[in-house]
């Protein structure tokens, strides 16, 4: 009985080809799994940071918009115009300075987000509430239908 063990310890001296191509298998599963998830990793980053921008450029629209408050219905123009109201020292109306807002706030969300645009609409109320205006930050993203969007509502009183 000894002798037989001693004889089956013997014949095996390492690892056999079988073994080996399992241990790849194995390893191979496992390195395409931690690739898999390097690869949602980088793309929820990227989502991060265009939500990041989208809510940013928002508060800064929102920001601009309680600073005008008597522009009303300036603020829904889709183009907007670059009348140098901020750094061009020139004596802005409110329709003109919301103009300029328009403008800035298009070419921003043109440089941080793909796609990026911002829509505005104004909600006049009657009565004791005060009109409203509902931001809308969208851009598109690959992989992800309807395209995403960051929309915040904000009241405005008149002064």
């Amino acid at each position: 009985m000894i002798f037989m063990n001693k004889n089956c310890k013997r014949r095996q001296s390492g690892f056999s080809l079988v073994e080996v191509m399992i241990a790849l298998f194995v390893m191979s599963v496992g390195m395409l799994g931690i690739a898999g998830l390097y690869v949602q990793s980088l793309q929820a980053g990227r989502t991060s940071m265009f939500r990041h921008y989208a809510v940013t450029l928002a508060g800064d629209v929102a920001d601009r918009i309680r600073a005008n408050p008597i522009a009303g219905l300036a603020y829904i123009d889709p183009v907007g115009a670059n009348n140098n109201c901020v750094l061009g020292g020139a004596d802005c109306s409110s329709a003109q300075m919301a103009a300029n807002d328009i403008f800035l706030w298009k070419d921003q969300a043109q440089n941080t987000l793909p796609g990026g645009d911002v829509t505005i609409v104004f909600v006049a109320a009657a009565g004791l509430v005060p009109p409203t205006y509902e931001i809308t930050v969208s851009w598109t993203e690959p992989g992800q239908v309807p395209a995403p969007t960051y929309v915040i509502t904000i009241p405005v009183r008149p002064v």
